[in-house]
């Protein structure tokens, strides 16, 4: 079963982003359970979305207390309590502008993968809206779900500037793929 935290902040498109990423899993023919928490149910509060993927009905009706990853919308969210979702091999996807080795000083032994969503969502018209980018970011990072099936479902799912999501979806996913590659070299 792959156990998925998404953190961010009221108005980032975070849940959003969980809905988004369990319709796709389940297009893609798996078992999918999705749930969310609100802070303060207000732009810039923590809120979370939490999604579990298994091959077989999930019966499972707790919450995660141990993710398989995280997409974390907002570095500064990156704090203990988050964090002890976290194992040694959790992968952490996070919205930042910051270099994976400075990750390296600060969460040392945690896999994190850095994306600037903001820059890859303004160069698409976009804003600060970022849960497109990072939703392609997010499924490279964990080679889950396929992309083809990501975007058919965030094509069908996007209200408004659609041509402007799936160009940031595919750049997120293609900047991860260009981390990933150079981390490989």
């Amino acid at each position: 079963m792959l156990q998925i935290i998404i953190q961010g902040r009221g108005g980032q498109g975070a849940q959003t982003a969980g809905n988004l990423l369990a319709m796709a899993f389940f297009a893609a023919g798996r078992q999918v359970q999705a749930f969310s928490t609100y802070g303060g149910a207000r732009r810039g509060t923590p809120v979370s979305s939490f999604i579990r993927v298994d091959d077989r009905p999930i019966r499972l009706r707790c919450d995660i207390e141990r993710a398989d990853a995280i997409l974390c919308f907002d570095a500064t969210l990156l704090d203990a309590r988050l964090l002890a979702a976290a194992g040694p091999q959790t992968l952490i996807v996070v919205n930042s502008t910051q270099p994976a080795e400075s990750f390296a000083r600060s969460l040392p032994g945690r896999r994190v993968v850095p994306v600037d969503g903001i820059a890859i969502s303004r160069q698409h018209g976009l804003g600060r809206i970022v849960n497109s980018a990072l939703l392609g970011a997010f499924a490279r990072a964990i080679e889950a779900p396929a992309f083809a099936v990501l975007e058919r479902t965030l094509a069908d799912a996007a209200p408004r500037l659609r041509e402007e999501n799936l160009a940031a979806c595919a750049s997120g996913y293609a900047w991860v793929d260009g981390l990933l590659q150079r981390a490989a070299a």
